[in-house]
C-alpha cells in the first residue's frame, strides 16, 4: 500500500514517521505545500520540500506535484498513476479548500472532513452558531461584520472578551486582550487594517474564560470517535507565557489536569454530542476532530474547533503510540466508515515536545539559516517543522517554527529532560526555544506531595544524577594520555607517570568567566562560555611554559536545568579538546538561595606540567623583541564596562550589532576567548628555549599584565599602530566617551581593561624573533611584533608600560 501526505510541517513529519512504521506500507510519498519561493530559488532547492520527512530512510519522500497544494486536479493524478491507498491532507487549508471531494471523486479514501465539515474550523462563526444548536458547552459570544457594531459591544459589555477572525489565520488570528483599551485596539487592527486578511471580515467576541487548557485530538468515521491523549499547548512565545500568540512552542501529553473524569465528561458533552451533531444536520465528520478546551469551574468548555492534526500536539501524541497500533490502518478504517473494526492503543508513557523557533517569530524572521544537528539519547526524536534540505545535504531553516523536539519516558518531568536534551544538541543562527515547557503540571505535581523531601528544598539530587550520564560522552570525548576522563566517581585520576615528561613540575591555575555569563544568560547560549572557562585557565598556564593535562570544572546555579548545564559542559569540552587536556572531573552545586532561576556561575581548575629545565619566564633583557598573538574579541575581561557602554547607547543583547551587521550585539559578545596552546607548545617545547616569557593579555590589560613577567631593570614600550585595533574595540572606544561630567573612557583606560586585539604577549631574543613570527603563522595565528624590551632609567616611575602611537586606534 502506497500513502500520500500533503503538506511539510512538524505535523506531516510526525504522522510520515507514524505511517511508515505500518507493515501494510510499501512507500510514503510527501507532497509538500510551496510557499516562500523566492528564497526556494535564491537557495536553487524548489521543491525539495521538508527536510525532515526527507531523511525518513526507507519508505519516505518527498515528491514534486505542483507550485501548491491547492493544486488538486495534480495532487489527483498523483494519485491515481502511483496507485495511492490513503490520502492524509495536513494543513487546514487545503481541507478547508474541499480537497478531500476531488479524491473522493476517483475512489481514494481521504482521511479529512468535506469542505462543509471542515467549516468548523474555517468559520469560527460557523462552529459557535453549531455549538450554540447542540447545546455544547462553550464561552458566551456575538458575531460581527461591521466594526462600529462590534465597537459599540466591546465598550459596553460587562466582562473581559477574547477577539477572534472567523476565518483561517494559520493559527494567529485570535487575541486576548487584558482591558477594553487593548480589546477595541484588536477590533481596529483585524477588522479595519486586515492584519489578518479576509480571515477578519468577519470576528467573534466571546466571553474570556479562567481555567486550564487542554487539548483533545479525536479520530472520527463520522460515527465513532476515539479520543487521544490528551494534551497540553504552550501558545506563548516566551517563557512565563509571555509575549505574542503562536501557532504552539510546545507541548506534552498527556496532560494531567485532563483526568479520567474530565476526559469522560468532555467524551459525553462535547466529543461525541459534536459528531453526532455534524451527522445529523447532513455534513459528517470524518478525519482528526482536534477541540481546545478551557478547563472552567464550571466544567470543560470548548475554546475552539480544528478539522486536523494539532501542531504540535500530534508530535507528542504520536510519540506514544503503542507498537501494537498499526496508524495507517487506523486512519484508512476512519476514511472508510469502519473505524470500530480496529485498536488504536497507547504506551502509559508521557511525551514533551519542545519548539525551536527563529528569531523573530512569531514576528519577520530569516530563512535558510544552517542547522546543526548532534547525537540524541534514545527516546529523543526531532521532527521537522520548517526546514529544507539543500542539494549538498544541509539542513537549513524555513519558517518560523523549525523543529519540534520530542522525548518520551515513564514520567512527565523525564519526558521533558529528554526533550530538552536533545534541543541542547541542535543549533543554528538566532534560534530560540522556551525553557519552561510542562510549567503548569510540574508546579501542580509539586503541590501535591505531602512529605518534605530535599527536593522541596530546590535541590533535586536526582536531576543532577541524570545530568552526570548525560555528559558523560561529551566528557569521554577529551580524553588524552595519562586519563580516560570517565566521570562519575569521588575524584579524577590523572597518571604523569603516563607521559612524556622526565623531570617535570606542575603548573595550576583557577579563574572564572566574571559578567560575560550576563549576556550567556540572556541570550541562552551557554557554550562559548564553557570554551572561555577553560581558555582563562590553560592560557595562564601556557604562560609558564606548561603543557595542559587536565580540567575540572564547577558550575552553581539556582534550578538546574539539563539543556543548558549540558550546554555549557558540551563547550568546556570541546575547550578541553582544543587546548589538548582531558576533562576529569567537576561539581554541579544547585544553590536555590543564592541564585534566581536562569542564574548561574562558574570556575574552573587546570594543572599542567613543564620540564624543569623549561619552565617560564626566563630573564628577560633590554634587546629583546615583543610578539603579539592576535585575540579573538573582547574574550573574557572587561564586561562589566562593556555591559555599561551598552546601557549609555540604549542597546540590547538582541539588537544588531554596530561593529559587525550580519550578528547581534549579544552573538558577537560571546565569541569565546582563544585558546593559544596547540599554536605555542611546538616553539616552547623546541630543546632550545627561544620563548623567554610570555603574558597572557586578561584583567588588567597590557598595563597591568606586561609587568608581571618584567625583570625590574627592565620596561616595554609598545607600539599601538603595530597591529589592526578590531572593530569591536573602536567601537567601546568611541561609544563609551559620553559625558565627560561623570566618566571618561581614556585610552590608558582602554588598554588597561581590554586586550584591544592582542590576547597573548611573547618576549623573545631579537636573533629569535622571525622564527618564532613564522611559526606562529603558520600554526594559523595573526602575530605582530608590536614592541620592545628597555632598559628602566627610573625606578621611580610605576608605569611599566608605555603606550605609543595610541592615535592608531581613532
Amino acid at each position: 500500500m502506497k500513502v500520500l501526505i500533503i503538506g511539510n510541517g512538524g505535523r506531516e513529519h510526525a504522522v510520515a514517521h507514524a505511517i511508515s512504521k505500518s507493515k501494510s506500507v510499501s512507500h510514503v510519498f510527501v507532497a509538500p505545500e510551496y510557499s516562500g519561493l523566492q528564497i526556494l530559488k535564491k537557495l536553487s532547492i524548489l521543491n525539495k520540500g521538508n527536510g525532515g520527512t526527507d531523511r525518513i530512510e526507507g519508505k519516505v519522500s518527498n515528491v514534486k506535484i505542483g507550485y501548491s497544494i491547492k493544486d488538486f486536479p495534480s495532487l489527483v493524478n498523483f494519485a491515481v498513476e502511483n496507485e495511492i491507498s490513503l490520502v492524509i491532507p495536513g494543513p487546514e487549508q487545503p481541507l478547508v479548500d474541499g480537497i478531500s471531494s476531488h479524491f473522493k471523486k476517483v475512489g481514494i479514501p481521504c482521511f479529512g472532513p468535506s469542505e462543509k465539515a471542515a467549516m468548523l474550523e474555517g468559520s469560527k462563526a460557523f462552529s459557535k452558531d453549531f455549538m450554540k444548536k447542540h447545546n455544547i458547552p462553550t464561552a458566551e459570544y456575538r458575531t460581527f461584520t461591521d466594526y462600529e457594531e462590534a465597537k459599540k459591544y466591546v465598550e459596553n459589555v460587562n466582562h473581559r472578551v477574547v477577539i477572534k477572525a472567523s476565518g483561517l489565520a494559520a493559527g494567529k488570528g485570535v487575541l486576548i486582550p487584558e482591558n477594553t483599551k487593548e480589546a477595541l485596539q484588536g477590533l481596529q487592527e483585524i477588522m479595519v487594517d486586515k492584519i489578518f486578511d479576509d480571515a477578519g471580515s468577519q470576528v467573534v467576541v466571546e466571553e474570556y474564560l479562567e481555567g486550564e487548557e487542554v487539548s483533545i485530538l479525536a479520530i472520527s468515521d463520522g460515527y465513532t470517535v476515539i479520543q487521544l491523549p490528551s494534551a497540553q499547548d504552550h501558545k506563548r512565545a516566551f517563557d512565563g507565557d509571555k509575549g505574542l500568540n503562536t501557532g504552539g512552542m510546545g507541548t506534552y501529553a498527556p496532560a494531567p489536569v485532563a483526568t479520567s473524569d474530565i476526559l469522560a465528561e468532555i467524551q459525553n458533552t462535547v466529543i461525541q454530542p459534536t459528531i453526532d451533531g455534524m451527522r445529523r444536520d447532513g455534513i459528517p465528520f470524518v478525519g482528526c476532530l482536534f477541540t481546545g478546551f478551557m478547563l472552567t469551574s464550571s466544567g470543560p468548555k470548548v475554546i475552539e474547533y480544528n478539522c486536523r492534526f494539532g501542531d504540535p500536539e500530534i508530535e507528542s501524541v504520536l510519540s506514544l503510540l503503542d507498537d501494537s497500533t498499526d496508524f495507517y490502518e487506523v486512519c484508512l478504517a476512519a476514511a472508510e466508515g469502519r473505524l470500530d473494526s480496529v485498536s488504536l492503543n497507547f504506551k502509559d508513557s508521557y511525551a514533551a515536545t519542545v519548539i525551536i523557533a527563529s528569531g523573530g517569530y512569531p514576528s519577520s524572521y530569516e530563512k535558510g539559516k544552517p542547522i546543526s544537528f548532534g547525537e540524541l539519547q534514545p527516546d529523543v526524536t526531532v521532527y521537522h517543522a520548517g526546514t529544507l534540505k539543500l542539494d549538498d545535504g544541509t539542513i537549513v531553516s524555513n519558517g518560523g517554527r523549525v523543529l519540534a523536539v520530542t522525548g518520551v519516558s515513564e514520567t512527565l518531568e523525564g519526558a521533558i529532560e529528554k526533550a530538552y536534551s536533545g534541543v541542547s544538541t541542535i543549533s543554528f543562527e538566532d534560534c530560540f526555544y522556551r525553557k519552561d515547557i510542562g510549567h503548569r503540571a510540574l508546579s501542580k505535581a509539586k503541590t501535591k506531595k505531602t512529605g518534605l523531601t530535599y527536593s522541596d528544598s530546590g535541590v533535586d539530587i536526582e536531576k543532577g544524577n541524570k545530568l552526570v550520564d548525560l555528559i558523560k560522552p561529551i566528557v569521554k570525548s577529551t580524553r588524552r594520555v595519562g586519563t580516560d576522563s570517565d566521570i562519575g566517581g569521588f575524584g579524577g585520576i590523572f597518571d604523569l607517570k603516563a607521559t612524556k615528561f622526565v623531570d617535570p613540575i606542575l603548573v595550576s591555575a583557577t579563574d572564572g568567566v566574571g559578567t560575560k555569563l550576563v549576556i550567556a544568560q540572556k541570550m541562552g547560549i551557554h557554550d562559548t562560555v564553557g570554551i572561555d572557562l577553560v581558555a582563562m585557565q590553560v592560557n595562564d598556564i601556557i604562560v609558564q611554559g606548561a603543557e595542559p593535562l587536565f580540567f575540572l570544572d564547577y558550575f552553581a546555579t539556582g534550578n538546574l536545568n539539563l539543556a543548558e548545564t549540558s550546554s555549557f559542559i558540551s563547550g568546556v569540552a570541546k575547550g578541553c579538546l582544543i587546548s589538548g587536556c582531558g576533562l576529569i572531573g567537576g561539581e554541579t552545586a544547585e544553590m536555590p538561595a543564592l541564585y534566581q532561576n536562569g542564574e548561574y556561575d562558574v570556575a574552573g581548575f587546570a594543572v599542567g606540567a613543564v620540564e624543569r629545565t623549561h619552565l617560564l619566564p626566563k630573564l628577560v633583557g633590554s634587546t629583546d623583541v615583543v610578539i603579539g598573538m592576535a585575540s579573538s574579541g573582547i574574550h573574557s575581561n572587561g564586561f562589566s564596562l562593556v555591559r555599561k557602554i551598552l546601557e549609555k547607547n540604549g542597546l540590547s543583547y538582541e539588537d544588531r550589532c554596530p561593529w559587525n551587521e550580519g550578528s547581534s550585539v549579544g552573538v558577537e559578545l560571546l565569541t569565546p576567548t582563544r585558546i593559544y596552546v596547540k599554536s605555542l607548545l611546538p616553539i616552547l617545547q623546541r630543546e632550545r628555549v627561544v620563548v623567554k616569557a610570555l603574558s597572557h593579555i586578561t584583567g588588567g590589560g597590557f598595563l597591568d599584565n606586561i609587568p608581571r613577567v618584567l625583570p625590574e631593570q627592565c620596561n616595554v614600550e609598545i607600539d599601538a599602530s603595530s597591529w589592526k585595533f578590531p572593530a569591536v574595540f573602536k567601537w567601546l572606544k568611541t561609544a563609551g566617551n559620553v559625558d565627560s561630567s561623570k566618566w571618561f573612557l581614556l585610552l590608558d583606560e582602554m588598554a588597561r581593561t581590554f586586550n584591544c586585539g592582542i590576547g597573548m604577549v611573547l618576549f623573545v631574543g631579537a636573533d629569535d624573533a622571525e622564527e618564532v613570527l613564522g611559526s606562529l603563522k603558520s600554526a594559523g595565528e595573526e602575530a605582530f611584533i608590536i614592541g620592545k624590551v628597555v632598559d628602566r632609567e627610573d625606578y621611580n616611575d610605576q608605569t611599566r608600560v608605555k603606550m605609543n602611537n595610541l592615535s592608531a586606534w581613532d
